[in-house]
């Protein structure tokens, strides 16, 4: 039903078709247990990520309205902006982001390397903020000022995470879905970082149809359970309203929020050696702000046995570039 419903909407195709399902073969070795990853971090544009499956969509609605500009928000070092802006390169349009520095940080390489030096490769337009607090309401203003300079802008959400952005981890968990049906692998798992919502809403929607019984387990990158639980919950309900299908009630949000300390951005030991980890075990990139706090916990997972028997899955979300940005924890 979710397929079917799907392929109502316009997209479009970026990807060239599935990310890898592989094996970590050293990895698996050193732990005793074996981990795949979904290597979402190898998605074609401006070195790789997630947010591209969301912007498939995205991107879509904007050209379908007659946008020239995209404007967008987050971190000094966001992926999300990242991409958007490289996009925005692509297709021929605008782009201005209000960034903001959540960690208070005045390293010149957070302030100015990573993701924040591609924005200017991509020709973005930056605008830095106090915080973004109320993102939504700034976001609404910036569009109302460049409508007022003949600017026809389309409002990307942090993370691209609403319901239309959603649309692309629906199609990611069906193809995962496929993937892990073909391999006859009877997983135990799907890890993956859970922050703006997004990525964590639609693919749990999605897997929870096409493999009722199969756990998605988001670790938190900046909030607890109880703040994050409502905002899977709500966008994965506005994502089925949008499809026009029933949530199946097969579906849960499952959040483990102990690896986010202190804070979004700053990633803590657990972070560091993860990502330490994958890169010497693997020549595997993690990022500090993701993926490193959701390896965290799916290692710490491991060694505190919360997971069922069988191999697990990594959804790996990309971030590389944040790595030059944070070079002096290293």
């Amino acid at each position: 039903m979710i397929k079917q419903q799907l392929d109502r909407f316009n997209r479009l195709e970026l990807l060239g078709g599935a990310t890898a399902l592989e094996k970590l073969d050293r990895l698996s070795a050193w732990l005793g247990r074996d981990i795949y990853v979904k290597r979402d971090d190898t998605t074609p544009l401006a070195m790789g990520g997630n947010k591209l499956r969301k912007l498939e969509y995205l991107a879509a609605d904007a050209l379908a309205q007659g946008a020239d500009t995209l404007i967008t928000a987050g971190a000094i070092q966001s992926n999300h902006v990242r991409q958007t802006a490289a996009l925005a390169a692509k297709l021929g349009l605008g782009c201005v982001a209000l960034l903001e520095n959540p960690t208070g940080t005045k390293d010149p390489n957070y302030l100015g390397n990573g993701n924040r030096l591609l924005l200017e490769l991509f020709d973005a337009k930056v605008e830095l903020v106090e915080n973004l607090d109320n993102a939504d309401e700034q976001l609404r203003a910036l569009a109302e000022r460049l409508r007022s300079n003949g600017k026809k802008p389309y409002q990307v959400p942090i993370g691209g995470s609403n319901a239309i952005g959603a649309l692309g981890y629906v199609r990611a968990g069906l193809e995962l879905a496929r993937q892990i049906e073909d391999s006859g692998i009877t997983f135990a798992a799907v890890v993956l970082a859970s922050g703006s919502a997004g990525t964590h809403s639609g693919l749990a929607l999605a897997l929870s149809e096409a493999l009722p019984d199969l756990p998605v387990i988001g670790v938190t990158v900046s909030r607890t359970d109880e703040a994050q639980r409502p905002k899977v919950q709500g966008l994965a309900e506005r994502t089925a309203e949008l499809l026009g299908v029933e949530i199946p009630a097969s579906f849960k949000v499952i959040l483990w929020d102990e690896y986010f300390a202190p804070r979004y951005g700053e990633p803590n030991a657990g972070t560091l050696a993860a990502i330490k980890l994958l890169a010497s075990q693997e020549g595997l990139l993690l990022d500090p702000v993701y993926t490193g706090k959701a390896m965290a916990g799916l290692l710490d997972g491991i060694g505190r046995q919360r997971f069922e028997d069988g191999p697990i899955i990594f959804l790996h979300t990309g971030g590389a570039p944040a790595l030059f940005a944070y070079d002096s924890l290293f």
